[in-house]
């Protein structure tokens, strides 16, 4: 048996994702925001770690960001947009600075260094089915949001939204787990390949495009009364801004494919939603009409980032990714031309 001594002068063993202490990062949060009694709980890991602040000034969220998937510069584009959104009154959760006026922190992990920011907490709580009044709102915040983010060019570094980044990189990403099931493939690369010579048969020059949210869910807004306040902004990047209205199309689409919503409420729910975001900025018809195919790049985008992220293991498996293929093949049969 090795003794103390040996083992206490082992070099530590390499991590390629560490969770970090809730209580130190208590007391680094306080020293470096200047905040009293403050307690740190983790609520989720996903492509940052997501902690809850409590302190005698109030709530926080301090993200955490996984060092293998959000480099510095990819975060100060984040916290660029969300501060630009702030100034322009968009209803957001957004970045706290520290008592040095400075925003994204810099931990050193086990792993290496990780970026940390501290964000102001979202009142409210999610609604997974939104009332009248609420999707018109959300309409009208999404295109206020749009109007800002169509204008702007940040430092810092995310990725656009086209067809390589949500429909052929994320194939081949996708292309060893599907290695038991080649049909599946199969229909996946035929499905993409159609999306893409649709969408190359249409004059796209006037596209409206910008910074999207890209996973506009009602998982990530809150809602008070008819206050809203967007948050996670993760995957944030450049494309259409149709993107992000494809993102809340396909929630609706997927509830009435499970049997949580009818048919008409969903083409309801749509109506006021669009009535909502035309109130502040103008869409036109050709932009509505790649909606459902637009669907198709956002599933392939997040199933290809399932295959880098070791949290989404499970969202690879064979009798998963069985389910995503049914919901698509559902999209297509439904409401492709």
């Amino acid at each position: 048996m090795r003794s103390d001594q040996e083992v206490s002068q082992k070099k530590i063993f390499p991590a390629s994702y560490s969770t970090l202490c809730s209580s130190a990062l208590a007391e680094f949060v306080a020293e470096s925001y200047m905040l009293n009694d403050v307690e740190c709980t983790l609520l989720v890991r996903g492509v940052g770690d997501t902690y809850l602040i409590n302190s005698y000034q109030g709530r926080f969220i301090l993200r955490l960001y996984r060092s293998s998937h959000r480099s510095f510069s990819n975060v100060q584009a984040e916290v660029g947009l969300l501060f630009i959104l702030r100034q322009a009154d968009v209803s957001i959760s957004y970045p706290i600075t520290d008592r040095h006026g400075e925003v994204i922190q810099s931990i050193n992990a086990i792993e290496g260094p990780r970026c940390a920011v501290l964000f102001s907490y979202a009142p409210g709580q999610p609604e997974r089915t939104l009332n009248e009044r609420q999707l018109y709102i959300f309409g009208q915040e999404m295109a206020r949001f749009h109007q800002v983010s169509s204008a702007l060019t940040l430092a810092g570094d995310r990725w656009t939204f086209d067809k390589n980044t949500t429909l052929f990189d994320p194939l081949a990403k996708l292309k060893e787990a599907f290695k038991n099931d080649q049909e599946s493939y199969t229909w996946l690369q035929n499905a993409a390949r159609r999306v893409d010579s649709y969408l190359a048969s249409l004059d796209t020059s006037e596209f409206s495009t910008g910074y999207c949210h890209f996973d506009f869910l009602p998982k990530n807004m809150h809602f008070v009364g008819d206050s809203i306040t967007f948050f996670d902004f993760d995957f944030m990047g450049r494309g259409w801004l149709m993107y992000d209205i494809a993102s809340f199309w396909q929630h609706m689409a997927i509830e009435v494919y499970a049997g949580r919503m009818t048919q008409q409420a969903f083409d309801n729910n749509y109506t006021i939603f669009l009535s909502g975001y035309r109130s502040h900025r103008a869409i036109n018809e050709q932009e509505l009409a790649v909606v459902p195919y637009l669907a198709l790049g956002f599933w392939l985008f997040y199933m290809g980032f399932h295959t880098t992220h070791d949290q989404f293991y499970s969202f690879t498996q064979p009798s998963q990714l069985k389910g995503y293929i049914g919901f698509l093949k559902y999209l297509q049969t439904k409401f492709w031309c």
